[in-house]
């Protein structure tokens, strides 16, 4: 397909330079080239942005698999649900703003209506694309993708975990809708870790408080529980990687604690709050629950870094909404 991407020698700086600093990416990419080489027909769509997402590489080994849509994204996701009624498995990725908001329509009644096996790729979510401002933050995507019927939610939380999740998906029936931040998430998972759809991973039980972050805001949220540890607090922390179908189970478990407060870079209404609040509400748990993340606003533009400390979303500032929590 034309596209009006430059293409980059693969000895070149700037590709060296891309690829170095989003090293995450390597993982999608990686997952997808191994479970097209073991057969499964998989094929790889973009919006113009094969280098920032990574997926370069699996252009680079299976290029007939490759489809560059330019900048169409609504036509993507029609196209990736055409490719799905005939037996292919497209992997669709572009920036989650464009993914979710944009392709809204698209997604509920091309893909979730009529129930397709296509994976979005939702990547650089939540306020991670600081600069390029309010059009390019995804605050609203996860309360978008978990309204609609048919539709798996998924926020792998580091790259090891992402390439698991790939690939313990792969024969899922439906749709589903990947979250990704910038690709320069922290390890926190060694390689090879498993990955059980719908089945959150706890950090340690606590009879305080007990954590429950999702994506990007695991590893800020793991290094808050330490810092809260270090004044005595009893705190768990559970990864909530699937946020629809949501690990009630868990939820439930983690409510013996005095309190709970859920971690997203999100908006607060909608999100993983929401779906905790609502496994709260229906079984009648009368547990305490503070739902951070933005507070049902648009977000500031700026450096990601700058803005994470300003929402509190950093594990210094995870830990002091913790607190003020506590002594509520």
């Amino acid at each position: 397909m034309t596209t009006t991407e430059p293409e980059l020698h693969p000895d070149s700086w700037h590709l060296l330079m891309l690829l170095d600093q989003a090293p995450g990416f390597a993982a999608i990419s990686q997952a997808l080239i191994e479970l097209t080489d073991e057969g499964h027909p998989i094929a790889v769509a973009t919006a113009d942005l094969k280098y920032s997402n990574g997926l370069v590489r699996f252009q680079e080994k299976h290029p007939e698999r490759f489809l560059q849509f330019g900048i169409s994204e609504q036509n993507m996701v029609s196209a990736s649900a055409g490719l799905a009624t005939t037996g292919v498995l497209p992997y669709t990725a572009t920036f989650a703003s464009f993914l979710a908001l944009l392709c809204c329509e698209q997604i509920r009644t091309d893909l979730a209506y009529c129930n397709q096996p296509v994976r979005l790729i939702g990547h650089h979510a939540g306020i991670s694309l600081g600069f390029y401002g309010t059009s390019h933050h995804a605050t609203e995507d996860l309360a978008i993708m978990r309204s609609m019927a048919n539709m798996t939610v998924v926020a792998p939380s580091d790259p090891a975990q992402f390439h698991a999740a790939i690939r313990a998906t792969v024969n899922h029936p439906g749709p589903i809708y990947f979250r990704a931040s910038r690709g320069r998430d922290p390890i926190i998972y060694e390689d090879g870790c498993e990955f059980e759809l719908g089945r959150a991973i706890k950090h340690g039980d606590g009879s305080d408080l007990m954590l429950i972050a999702t994506g990007s805001s695991v590893h800020p949220t793991l290094a808050a529980a330490e810092l809260l540890r270090a004044k005595g607090i009893s705190v768990g922390v559970l990864d909530m990687h699937t946020v629809k179908p949501l690990d009630r189970d868990a939820v439930l478990a983690a409510a013996r604690a005095r309190r709970l407060m859920t971690v997203e870079e999100h908006n607060v209404l909608g999100g993983l709050g929401g779906a905790v609040a609502e496994v709260l509400t229906e079984e009648g748990v009368a547990t305490k629950l503070h739902r951070h993340g933005i507070k049902d606003e648009y977000s500031l533009i700026g450096p990601p870094t700058h803005l994470y400390r300003h929402y509190e979303l950093d594990a210094e500032g995870i830990a002091q909404v913790a607190l003020r929590f506590l002594d509520a």
